[in-house]
């Protein structure tokens, strides 16, 4: 597991890491730098709480790939497999108290997530919103900027830092600050529909959409200020299932099954 005095002693050296860079950006990919968000649940495998390592290792290997297609990845891990804030103050916990918890389990997730890439010889950082140096970086602006430069993936945790903002906002944000050209959302299915697919078979599964259907039809893809940042920001959202292999590899070559949300050719 990298620790933030190894990255901090990169950055003084010059250091590139070479070996670790992906390799030129391939023909036909639709973006370069990109940010994909995943649930926590998407880590519990058929478990009920916490890691599946298993689980944990195949998402790691789908990120893989597409980091050595020459795109430039980061990430954010919500923690709802460990800890929720909001079912935390539903039954009685101090609201920002509860938040923070759940910031502290998408750092767990995260930590995690690092392990199992950097097993795979990724080369990976942590950057935290909360100061927490013994076992990762403290999220900087531009020092993540320099570790995507230098090919590493980088792992935002700890949402925003503040309570009353989800790790759907904290990606948006993230995404807009690394200057991200898309913000992809792995789910349990292959896009958005009207309903839930699994509850009601007919459902319709939207091919694209632009932010504002998504916010005035009350489509429950991430939350509204999420929606509202990555609109604001020209980021468009491709919602696919991140437990179906390979396809976030095929989504990043316009290939396989997924819903665009906003302009994607805005983006290209």
């Amino acid at each position: 597991m990298s620790m933030a005095g190894a990255a901090s002693g990169d950055e003084a050296s010059g250091e590139t890491h070479a070996l670790h860079a992906p390799a030129n950006p391939a023909e036909g990919l639709l973006y370069k730098r990109v940010l994909l968000k995943i649930s926590g649940e998407a880590l519990m495998g058929s478990r009920d709480y916490g890691l599946e390592p298993a689980t944990v290792n195949r998402v790691a290997k789908e990120v893989r790939e597409v980091h050595a297609l020459g795109v430039e990845c980061c990430l954010v891990i919500g923690g709802g497999n460990i800890f929720r804030g909001i079912a935390g103050a539903s039954e009685g916990m101090q609201r920002a108290s509860a938040d923070y918890m759940g910031m502290l389990a998408t750092i767990m997730n995260a930590l995690a997530m690092q392990n199992a890439l950097e097993q795979l010889g990724v080369d990976t950082r942590v950057l935290s919103a909360i100061p927490m140096q013994s076992v990762c970086e403290p999220y900087i602006r531009r020092r993540a900027v320099r570790h995507l430069e230098k090919g590493r993936v980088v792992i935002f945790a700890a949402g925003t830092g503040n309570p009353y903002f989800t790790t759907d906002t904290a990606a948006a944000l993230r995404a807009s600050e690394m200057g991200c050209q898309a913000l992809l959302k792995g789910t349990k299915v292959d896009g958005v529909y009207s309903a839930d697919p699994k509850i009601q078979k007919d459902a319709e599964r939207y091919q694209q959409l632009s932010h504002q259907d998504v916010l005035s039809r009350n489509l429950k893809v991430m939350d509204a200020t999420a929606i509202a940042l990555a609109r604001d920001n020209g980021i468009p959202i491709i919602v696919f299932s991140i437990h179906t292999p390979g396809m976030f590899a095929e989504v990043m070559q316009g290939h396989g099954r997924y819903t665009v949300i906003g302009d994607r050719a805005a983006a290209e």
